[in-house]
């Protein structure tokens, strides 16, 4: 027990650590280059489908019969993965936010202001990185399969590297928006924080609640596929950096692929 909980401490740092250091290129440069943010973007996207699938998906249906055998596996995991996709979807249509690059905000009308409405999409954006890397780690403490904790590992290092360039996607709107490179960044790395709440509570619930590991898995997926197709994909997308952009989608899908091969 003590040692899962270590691993996701670790992890936990390691998602704020490499998100405040993406973040902190806001005192190198004066703007990031948008060809850049548009790779660093679609490089994000890439590693999270790859994550989804790999480290999500495949150990859902592999434990889907042991934890639930009256079920079929595939009711499971596509029942966890759509009701994943459907929550995000909730929380998107709900809650006021505002993505980067946009001027108009979604969701309900609000009085609130353009930093706290981007703060709350990132928040939206990171709820399903922290849950997904909390229920893989918790899937080792239940299982005790070292394949397992292997992929959780791949995972949240792939998690890690794609917060890298979300840190400076995230603290230069803010700084071309006006706002101090101080406050910039303390908001970049600040957008991190709701992922070692997600861990723990990914890591806590499946300990307790054992028979939803597969659910609770592919949940996390679906969480996880909706960010990138509602927000990731599309932003990358919409600067005329197109091909760009798609060329790291595809290189954050075979870095993701190779970690969790090279891991598991």
């Amino acid at each position: 027990m003590t040692s899962i909980y270590l691993y996701a401490t670790i992890a936990a740092l390691a998602a704020w650590g490499s998100t405040a250091l993406g973040a902190a290129t806001i005192f190198l440069f004066k703007e990031m280059n948008q060809k850049v943010l548009d790779s660093m973007l679609g490089f994000a996207a890439g590693v999270m489908i790859a994550a989804s699938f790999f480290s999500l998906i495949i150990p859902a249906l592999d434990y889907a019969k042991e934890f639930n055998p009256n079920i079929n596996e595939m009711v499971v995991v596509a029942g966890g993965f759509l009701a994943g996709a459907g929550f995000l979807l909730l929380i998107d249509v709900l809650t006021p936010h505002l993505h980067m690059f946009e001027e108009k905000a979604e969701g309900p009308k609000t009085k609130l202001n353009r930093t706290s409405l981007l703060m709350l999409a990132i928040t939206i954006h990171n709820i399903p990185e922290g849950l997904a890397v909390g229920v893989a780690f918790g899937a080792y403490n239940v299982t005790g399969n070292p394949v397992l904790l292997s992929s959780a590992i791949a995972l949240a290092a792939g998690i890690a590297i794609q917060n890298f360039p979300e840190g400076a996607a995230v603290s230069f709107p803010m700084y071309r928006d006006g706002m101090s490179k101080k406050k910039s960044f303390f908001l970049g790395q600040a957008s991190a924080l709701v992922e070692p709440v997600g861990i723990a509570v990914g890591v806590i619930l499946v300990h307790f609640v054992q028979p939803i590991l597969p659910f609770a898995l592919a949940f996390a997926a679906g969480a996880m596929m909706f960010v990138v197709i509602e927000e990731l994909i599309p932003e990358s997308q919409k600067n005329q950096n197109t091909n760009l952009a798609t060329i790291f989608t595809i290189v954050g899908l075979v870095v993701m692929m190779v970690l969790d091969v090279l891991l598991g």
